[in-house]
This record gives C-alpha cells, structure tokens and sequence, in this order.
C-alpha cells in the first residue's frame, strides 16, 4: 500500500466529519466512495476502533441470513434482515462494507434506497465501490448487469482517493 499517513488522516477526518454532517439530517447516511483498492475497508476499520463501532460485512452477513430462503423471499425480505443486523450492531454509528449483494438483480432493490431507511435512526456509512461525479453516484460499468447510477442523493458523499497500487 502506498499513501502517507497524512492522507489516512485527512480520509479519516473527513470521514468523521461527514458523520458529524450527516447526524443532523434525516437519512443519516454517508457514502464513502472509492474504487476497489482504495483503502475503503482500511477507514472503516480505523474509525471504527476510534468510535468502538464494529465493521458490519454486509455480504457475508446477509448471505447467512438468506440462506434457507427461496429466491422470493429473499427479495421480499432482504430490508427486514439488514435492518435486524444493523439493530443487533454496537455502538453509535453503522459502519457497513462489502455492499455488493444489494446490487443482486434477484433481490430487485434500490440499494441506494435502502441504505436511506436503515440510516434514519442512526449515522450510517457505507462502502461504495465506484466512483461519484458531477452529482451522480455509479455502481459498476455500463453494460454490466448491476450497473446503476444515482442522482439527487439524500446522502453526505465523500471520494477516497485511490492509495493501494497492485
């Protein structure tokens, strides 16, 4: 990984300030976008062991969670389920990574929305891998089956400027 530890910093203080933003509004989302790579995870973590929140995977939690369920079911109750793990989640804010099963066409949500309504009762992060520009937040390239854009967000968006090289 490359990046000074400077740039951590500002990422993590820019970061704690979105939060700060978003607690006065009404969904209290913040989306942290970057590409894969970029240190998305790594910040999460970090503030984290600042506020002593923990870092909720949502693939892996919501996979678990939807395992004994038909296709169906999982649809209709995806928002039930990650509204019950981020309940059963500590701490003052929802840190939420790995988002990549929202985008499932065979769970037919609005990712974004979603996020919105788990975010009202509390400041909530998420992860977003792809990239925010001129007001439009992307989620995958065109011609991919879980490309989405969004615009008009009810949402605090900071950039995470790309710090690992491969």
């Amino acid at each position: 990984m490359t990046g000074s530890s400077t740039e951590s910093s500002t990422t993590l203080d820019q970061l704690a300030q979105a939060i700060e933003q978003a607690s006065r509004r009404y969904f209290q989302l913040v989306i942290m976008v970057g590409v894969s790579g970029s240190g998305k995870t790594n910040t999460l973590q970090s503030i984290g062991q600042r506020t002593g929140c923990k870092v909720l995977n949502v693939n892996l939690e919501l996979s678990k969670k939807m395992l004994e369920l038909t296709r169906t079911q999982r649809s209709r109750q995806v928002e039930k389920l990650l509204k019950e793990l981020i309940a059963a989640t500590q701490g003052e804010v929802v840190l939420l990574d790995n988002l990549e099963i929202l985008f499932d066409t065979a769970l037919d949500v609005e990712p974004v929305r979603l996020l919105q309504v788990v975010s009202r009762n509390r400041p909530t992060v998420a992860s977003w891998t792809g990239s925010y520009s001129n007001g439009t937040l992307t989620y995958a390239e065109p011609g991919h089956p879980e490309f989405a854009q969004f615009n008009q967000l009810d949402a605090v968006v900071i950039t995470v400027a790309n710090a690992a090289t491969n």
